[in-house]
């Protein structure tokens, strides 16, 4: 029989031990710096812009695009600053520029290859699955390809480190990715369970990409779910109706379409999860976009908002000032006074205020799993930071 000390000194080992395998499991604090974005209009900084025809320039490269910040267009479809802006300027990094059109790529400048409209899936499976819309041809296959090529001249050019070792210093932002996929079907009038059989296949090209990239080199991934997309001005007038039972009485947002994306959120944390098992010493971090933009729409007014946030702040016409084919942008269409009050843009992105409170969210807050570890920087809270707010 063990004596009462044994049995103390047993126990005192046991939570030695446990709390040994609790810290290591810990992600560890990493001083990124650079930022690689792949994804679509959410994270693309001008490079629709740059690959557009000339003479037929996308919508973000006029006024008021670009209105709060930048005080000029620069192919951001918004009003100012996206999340990788603000990503950027917690980090202290520079924003990070679209690699298409770029004259100079760089680790230390960091390379966005995100592009508005992108998807997933490749366009030739989308064509072939009945999905025609006139979607961008530069699917996260295409731009992770892109990287590929360009990534020997890109370490060759930034410095004397290995290239491996520039890219475990980078944080990698994957996406958002994955919703355009949904929304040409959607918006072609396409049944939410034929959409919904499209799900695991986006879940495994954004899995191929991470597994990819880390064989490369990368170390941390930071992965975005999707958005709230019944509470977007261009869906909320898409399936429109006088439903009463239909709206959730809260938030005036349609349940059964934001079920949707927390559906597809589900299946991408679930694969990460099994990711982040197969590859123990890389940091995948999941990005609660949902849950980071529905707080905004559930209390608008604790966050700075208009007691009407569904509305877009660019736009005409209707319940929520949008109507398809007449959108921020085009000459006749006007915007808000102060952006800053408004969740909505332009009826399918966001304000810079939004992006804003959920970058803070994500970056200090409860919307990124595991939360970031920022205990070896020089300041404890992303509140330092001139451009966050709550």
């Amino acid at each position: 029989m063990a004596s009462p000390l044994k049995k103390l000194i047993s126990s005192f080992l046991l939570i030695f031990f446990s709390t040994i395998t609790v810290s290591s499991s810990e992600p560890p604090c990493r001083r990124y710096k650079s930022i690689i974005s792949f994804g679509d209009s959410i994270a693309d900084t001008g490079n629709y812009l740059h690959l557009s025809d000339v003479n037929n320039p996308p919508q973000a490269a006029f006024l008021p695009y670009g209105v709060t910040f930048f005080r000029v267009p620069t192919g951001r479809n918004s009003d100012g600053r996206l999340i990788i802006d603000f990503i950027a300027e917690f980090l202290g990094l520079p924003y990070v520029p679209p690699y298409f059109g770029s004259q100079n790529v760089s680790f230390e400048q960091g390379v966005n290859f995100a592009v508005y409209g992108a998807t997933a899936l490749d366009r030739a499976f989308l064509i072939e699955k009945g999905i025609v819309s006139d979607f961008t041809n530069v699917s996260l296959s295409v731009q992770l390809n892109t990287f590929k090529q360009i990534l020997p001249n890109l370490c060759a050019s930034s410095s004397s480190r290995g290239c491996r070792e520039m890219l475990g210093d980078t944080l990698i932002l994957m996406g958002e990715i994955g919703g355009n996929d949904y929304n040409y079907p959607f918006f072609e009038g396409k049944n939410i369970k034929e959409i919904k059989e499209l799900t695991p296949l986006i879940i495994k090209a954004i899995s191929e990409a991470i597994v990819d990239l880390i064989d490369l080199g990368g170390k941390t991934f930071l992965v975005p779910g999707s958005f709230p997309a019944g509470c977007s001005a261009a869906y909320l007038t898409l399936f429109q109706n006088s439903k009463e039972e239909e709206y959730d009485p809260l938030t005036g947002c349609l349940p059964w379409l934001n079920e949707f994306g927390k559906y597809h959120d589900q299946q991408l944390k679930t694969e990460l999860k099994r990711l982040q098992k197969l590859y123990p010493k890389v940091n995948i971090i999941y990005a609660d976009y949902y849950n980071s933009l529905y707080r905004l729409y559930q209390e608008p007014t604790k966050y700075g908002f208009k007691n009407r946030p569904l509305a877009a702040c660019c736009g005409v016409g209707g319940q929520y000032n949008f109507t398809i084919g007449e959108e921020c942008g085009y000459e006749v269409v006007g915007y808000c006074q102060n952006p800053s009050e408004y969740i909505n843009w332009d009826g399918y992105h966001l304000t810079e205020a939004t992006h804003q409170k959920m970058a803070h969210g994500v970056l200090n807050g409860p919307y990124a799993t595991p939360a970031f570890n920022w205990s070896c920087l020089d300041f404890a809270s992303v509140d330092n930071g001139s451009s966050f707010g709550s």
